[in-house]
């Protein structure tokens, strides 16, 4: 009885300390947790081998995870990178964020960064390589807005390949610490610009990855060696990434401030490959994430199973360093805060999220997006999709825009006409339907869609209730008739401003985000 009498009591001290601490709006500086917020660029779950995944070794993600939380069922609201790091800076769905809502945006003016707050509230902030981006963030007092703090780039590194970025993300996160004064807290993003394309082809296979280690190949690719060498090559970047945590962790812990510090380690969206990022299907918005903080979190090494959303992650720090989205003077915060998951004292019914897109990658006529809204929940996923005749990941004349070139893609192209094969072009670049219904607690790749099943349609018809009235709620313009303003913003970089129109005109168009020869000419008239 004693040894339970010492458990709960400590326990409760615990409890007890945590919440005088949050519970305090002006804490003393000492006191308040240390924020480092590590986003991968274009990572899909279950990419990490916390998740068990065998083929990716990412050591110090899973360590995160084993001395921490493993989120299992974590979700960008936006799966393109500038709206999704708008809502994860703002604590926002993104069609609550105005132009923020768009890839390559103008951010507006009236939404105020959680990285900003922390500054004006004593924290030392920075990032290094990307931030919020990309897109256009405005300007403060004459001079461009620091979204995600000041940039700490000089350091610079060999890379392994030719397509890995030279800045040595955890030198440069050393430089941030050296300029901290005294023991002020600190906010730092770690922006990798890995495992985001271009890779250097072979690259995964040249340092040791085998094709043979890869356990599936997505049911929406074939399964040939060059899909499997691009995933490999993905695979490696990921880890590269992996490494610079592992050296962050490291230095926070050599300096004894690893257990003050809320680790977040995550992505922005899915993996750069077609039908995955810039779309919004299950691999497109599930993302991982594990969060590390000895001193906050109750009962380490737990799986959350509990559906969370990046819009969560602006309360949590919010009410982690004392603060309200009043007093820092933010605009209503949509997401709630994790912190009662991380003392195990549940308050908030998390049993769904909410997902969406409008314009993301230009392409199309009058650089109109394809709006999509989505809810998931119960293990099901159900897509509104708002402009079927348009081209979900970009106009065929224009390269596909809104899916990334890569070995992948140019297989999925190569298959519009063949004779037994068309299937994977289709499921990757063609036009779906209104409305879509997956069952991804069975079929994780959403291959049947179960919208138009007998058997199914109450379920729809509740899912495409609840997701409407939950987005009348948020005040989402597109469930007022007014969905057009979306694509009246106009898009940031001028240069690829209304490029089909342009590209059909002859004028030569700058898109180095696809290949040449991901430009189909081969018609309408085959569909």
């Amino acid at each position: 009885m004693k040894g339970i009498y010492r458990l709960t009591g400590g326990l409760l001290l615990l409890l007890l300390i945590l919440g005088n601490r949050l519970a305090d709006p002006r804490p003393e500086q000492a006191s308040r947790p240390n924020i480092l917020f590590c986003i991968a660029d274009d990572q899909s779950f279950p990419h990490a081998g916390a998740y068990g995944t065998r083929w990716i070794r990412t050591p110090n993600f899973d360590r995160v995870a084993a001395e921490g939380l493993l989120f299992m069922n974590a979700y960008t609201p936006n799966a393109k990178c500038a709206p999704s790091r708008s809502c994860i800076l703002t604590g926002r769905n993104s069609w609550q964020l105005e132009e923020a809502a768009n890839h390559v945006p103008y951010f507006p003016a009236k939404f105020k960064s959680i990285m900003e707050v922390l500054r004006e509230n004593g924290y030392h902030v920075g990032h290094t390589a990307k931030g919020w981006a990309p897109g256009n963030p405005g300007t403060l007092n004459g001079k461009p807005r620091q979204l995600t703090g000041p940039a700490y780039n000089a350091k610079k590194t060999e890379t392994p390949t030719s397509q890995i970025g030279k800045i040595d993300y955890a030198a440069n996160f050393k430089e941030f610490l050296n300029d901290r004064p005294g023991k002020q807290p600190f906010c730092f993003w770690y922006g990798s610009t890995e495992p985001h394309r271009a890779y250097e082809y072979g690259s995964g296979k040249a340092h040791g990855k085998k094709s043979a280690d890869i356990d599936r190949v997505p049911a929406y690719w074939p399964d040939i060696d060059s899909v499997r060498t691009d995933m490999l090559d993905y695979a490696y970047e990921i880890e590269y990434f992996d490494q610079h945590l592992g050296q962050m962790l490291r230095l926070l812990e050599e300096r004894g401030e690893l257990d003050n510090t809320i680790v977040i380690v995550t992505s922005d969206n899915g993996m750069p490959f077609p039908r995955v990022k810039g779309q919004e299907f299950e691999a497109s918005n599930h993302l991982p994430l594990a969060i590390r903080w000895k001193e906050g979190i109750v009962q380490p090494n737990r799986k959350v199973r509990d559906y969370v959303s990046f819009i969560d992650f602006v309360p949590t720090f919010l009410e982690a360093v004392g603060l309200t989205a009043t007093s820092a003077g933010m605009e209503p915060v949509q997401g709630k805060s994790l912190v009662d998951i991380f003392t195990n004292a549940p308050k908030h019914k998390r049993d769904y999220v909410l997902i969406g897109k409008e314009r993301h990658d230009i392409g199309r006529p009058n650089d109109a997006g394809y709006p999509i809204r989505g809810i998931v929940k119960n293990g099901y996923l159900y897509l509104h999709n708002y402009e079927p005749e348009r081209w979900p990941s970009g106009d065929p004349l224009t390269g596909y825009l809104n899916t990334d070139g890569s070995p992948t893609k140019t297989v999925l192209i190569q298959r519009r006409h063949h004779p037994t094969e068309r299937r994977y072009w289709e499921w990757g670049l063609g036009k779906r339907p209104a409305e879509e219904l997956y069952q991804i607690s069975k079929d994780p790749d959403c291959m049947v869609n179960l919208a138009t099943d007998k058997k199914h349609q109450t379920n729809r018809r509740q899912l495409a209730r609840l997701m409407e009235q939950e987005l009348r709620a948020q005040g989402d313009p597109r469930m007022f008739g007014r969905g057009a303003v979306f694509d009246n913003y106009p898009y940031a970089e001028e240069k690829t401003r209304n490029f089909y129109e342009r590209y059909l005109k002859g004028e030569p168009m700058e898109a180095n985000w696809v290949n040449k020869t991901d430009f189909d000419k081969s018609g309408e008239k085959q569909q």
